[in-house]
């Protein structure tokens, strides 16, 4: 009796590991930095093509998720990285934590967009001043035309911008005015600027969001963000000042490794290949493909990009050492 018992419990047990292998096996893990309604979309579009899989999509702030994965190197339980800024996707590259992609075609890409055999372009996003004209109106303010327009004191409590040291956005409109104005007068502007700033959000989006929701009045935000808003009723306008657009690009990748997972793989493939091309035609519709020009309505045309050379890792680390340093 206690063999039959035991074997039994054995069968038991076997199968139970195999069920668990199995759901193990179908289930796709994302960590992305893209903004709720793109991960809502992109579930849905995922849930249709793959019923088989089960799929878990964490977001997680620039800083927040570039933090995670270096600490936990290849053996995160992360499969594919979506939506990361290419500096910190290059900063995981060097530490061997992406698959390699080698056997991708970058050809389809713009040649500024192709910089990595370990991750591939996702999407390229310009920033602008970004208002609510509706509460402007409600307190009596012009709209700025400048920089400087910014520090006046009628705006102060009035602004949102992402703070540098945890979102790619932020960043590059410190590297922008590096570039255009020098680093000393750059970092003094941002010094000033902090008086009027209501809050520094840890995600780029959180400044549209902030307008969105008449919590600001200005926003240092992304365009295609307020694009998405102004689609849907919200009473924004996006503004470009003379030092032009601050841009960055944003990849994806597998997780080394990981690639070798049927699923995974497959996954990555149809995100590479077909979803893609549906979220730059929707959301981000700056060129990243040679073929393939978008037309977002709302969404400003021929934007003058801001000078963004010598956008490096290094650069970054050091130029954030220096932030907040007032």
């Amino acid at each position: 009796m206690k063999k039959i018992v035991a074997l039994v419990m054995c069968v038991v047990l076997c199968l139970s590991m195999m069920v668990g292998c199995k759901e193990e096996d179908n289930t796709v893990i994302i960590y992305t930095c893209a903004t709720d309604y793109r991960i809502d979309d992109m579930t849905e579009q995922l849930e249709a093509q793959f019923p088989e899989y089960d799929f878990v999509i964490e977001y997680q702030s620039t800083s927040k998720l570039a933090a995670k994965l270096l600490a936990e190197g290849t053996n995160t339980d992360c499969d594919i990285v979506h939506d990361l800024s290419y500096l910190n996707m290059e900063t995981l590259a060097r530490e061997n934590i992406l698959a390699d992609l080698s056997s991708y075609d970058t050809s389809i890409y713009t040649d500024d967009v192709v910089a990595s055999k370990y991750y591939l372009p996702e999407l390229r996003t310009g920033g602008a001043i970004i208002v609510n004209t509706e509460v402007l109106a409600e307190r009596n303010l012009a709209k700025p035309t400048s920089y400087d327009d910014l520090l006046k004191p009628e705006y102060k409590g009035l602004i949102s911008m992402p703070d540098p040291k945890s979102s790619g956005t932020g960043y590059m409109f410190v590297k922008a005015l590096v570039n255009s104005w020098g680093e000393e007068k750059a970092f003094d502007y941002f010094k000033k600027l902090s008086d009027n700033i209501q809050q520094f959000t840890s995600s780029g989006s959180g400044p549209v969001n902030a307008l969105a929701q008449k919590e600001a009045a200005i926003g240092l935000g992304m365009v295609a963000n307020a694009a998405t808003q102004i689609n849907e009723g919200v009473p924004l306008e996006i503004l470009f000042f003379e030092e032009g657009s601050p841009s960055t690009a944003y990849g994806m990748s597998m997780i080394d490794g990981k690639d070798e997972r049927e699923c995974v793989k497959k996954v990555f493939d149809y995100i590479v290949n077909t979803y893609n091309y549906r979220s730059c035609e929707k959301y981000a519709p700056e060129q990243i493909y040679k073929d393939k020009i978008f037309d977002v309505e709302n969404f400003p045309k021929d934007i003058n990009y801001a000078d963004m050379s010598g956008d490096t890792v290094e650069e970054k680390e050091r130029l954030l050492s220096k932030w907040g340093n007032w």
